[in-house]
């Protein structure tokens, strides 16, 4: 599987380990929505982006829309709550997430999705995660990304409002909380300028997807 990946030139180390979420930066997106940012979280990603492509068994998959069967335009692995993660930087970063919002969320994150976006053309359509408690009920969605930076967009579900962007790679950090799930969407939209491959780690409570 060919990978070109441009290092960051901000990544200090090579050793993969976390820093400190304290310093973790929240913004309220109205209706109960708000997302927590923080660059830079996880250090040596770079590192954990090469051992992610060579190590997780990736696959494709196929999923109907609306008259027709299409790909999905990424590459895809799933480990539920009894799994083990495919490197232990993952399983120190859901029990660091689980630890430091235990207070808001109740529970801890159980789950890990991994979605390989291999250039500009994989992408991920407009969604909320509502598979579940998700679309009932305030929850988190907690996503560490590696390799390189690819925008996330969030947008208002219902519309009438402005569309918020951050460009996540290189081991950075958000959570998406509250109504979040339920009142906004989220994507990463394709795009035709040059980027090289990212690899985003998404962390959810049990019963939600």
């Amino acid at each position: 599987m060919a990978v070109h990946l441009q290092g960051s030139l901000f990544d200090e180390t090579d050793e993969v380990g976390l820093r400190s979420l304290e310093p973790v930066r929240r913004t309220e997106l109205g209706s109960g929505a708000w997302i927590d940012v923080l660059p830079g979280w996880l250090t040596g990603a770079d590192e954990l982006f090469e051992a992610l492509v060579g190590s997780v068994p990736w696959h494709a998959e196929r999923r109907r829309m609306y008259e027709r069967v299409v790909d999905v335009p990424r590459l895809l692995a799933f480990y539920g709550a009894d799994d083990p993660l495919p490197h232990p930087a993952l399983t120190d970063a859901r029990t660091a997430l689980s630890e430091h919002y235990a207070a808001e969320l109740g529970e801890p994150f159980t789950t890990a999705g991994l979605c390989y976006y291999r250039d500009g053309h994989d992408s991920v359509a407009w969604h909320g995660d509502r598979i579940g408690r998700g679309d009932t009920e305030d929850t988190m969605v907690a996503i560490v990304s590696v390799g390189e930076p690819r925008f996330l967009m969030l947008r208002p579900r219902e519309g009438g409002g402005g569309t918020v962007r951050h460009a996540l790679g290189h081991g950075d950090l958000i959570v998406m909380g509250g109504s979040c799930q339920r009142t906004w969407e989220h994507a990463i939209p394709k795009t035709s300028k040059a980027v090289g491959p990212r690899i985003s780690i998404q962390y959810r409570p049990h019963d939600v997807a």
